[in-house]
């Protein structure tokens, strides 16, 4: 077995996707399969839809008995989901890595989703080699955040809802808000503004990277913001999960 290889399963609240990942380049290894989020997104049914995607996935050659790493919308704390965004609330409080443990017959590493996609740009992508701090933020449903410090993850900073001006912020901010209120690019790029400057002033970061689908098109809002932190498109958008949660599976068995 490879410690240079191992399986990444990103759960989502539409989608469950996964893939052999070589952790030494990023590169998957397998086609990604991707499977629909069971209707109300129940634990048991989760774990059922995971066990088939990861049966797909372990019939690549070589993939049997590699390392498996799963991230999740939720904030994790010793193997436990705290929190629920887009499924249930039957997670909350949940021992969710012994459940899928159980469920898969295979010990797993279970991790935030947003953390995972921080950790895959550190390792492969736009915070490869960065110093200092350094935020991303996924601007999707909600706003995911991770952190890192000279490359090391600082888990489950949930700076999505800060409170600013009395909400929520990714009530305001998150790309969710610019459809709902349908926004301009200039309109929610003034969101935005307020909402990293508030990130600049609490973190001094040397480095913001913006992922989630919207970061395709970075060019029509990122050059809008004024901020006196380099703020970059991630590199690793629909995969990031996949491969954070796959270099996290090795580094924690490690």
């Amino acid at each position: 077995m490879s410690s240079t290889t191992a399986i990444g399963i990103d759960i989502g609240g539409t989608g469950i996707k996964g893939a052999v990942v070589d952790l030494e380049t990023g590169a998957l290894l397998s086609d990604r399969v991707k499977l629909h989020t069971p209707k109300g997104g129940r634990p048991a049914d989760i774990v059922e839809t995971v066990k088939s995607l990861l049966q797909t996935v372990s019939k690549n050659e070589g993939a049997s008995g590699l390392p498996v790493g799963i991230c999740f919308p939720a904030v994790v704390k010793n193997g436990h989901t705290m929190s629920a965004a887009n499924v249930s609330d039957k997670w909350i409080g949940l021992a969710a890595e012994k459940l899928f443990e159980k469920g898969l017959g295979h010990p797993i590493h279970f991790v935030n989703d947003a953390d995972a996609a921080g950790y895959a740009e550190g390792q492969f992508g736009a915070a490869k080699g960065v110093p200092g701090v350094v935020l991303l933020s996924t601007l999707g449903t909600g706003i995911g955040t991770a952190l890192l410090n000279d490359g090391i993850l600082v888990p489950n900073t949930e700076l999505g809802h800060l409170q600013i001006d009395g909400v929520d912020y990714e009530t305001r901010a998150a790309f969710s808000a610019k459809e709902r209120d349908d926004l301009s690019w200039e309109k929610w790029a003034g969101r935005l503004q307020k909402y990293y400057s508030t990130l600049e002033m609490l973190f001094s970061p040397d480095l913001f990277i913006v992922g989630g689908g919207v970061s395709k098109h970075h060019q029509h809002f990122l050059p809008l913001l004024n901020l006196q932190t380099p703020i970059i498109p991630a590199v690793h958008r629909n995969n990031a999960g996949i491969l954070g949660a796959a270099a996290l599976a090795v580094k924690n068995r490690d």
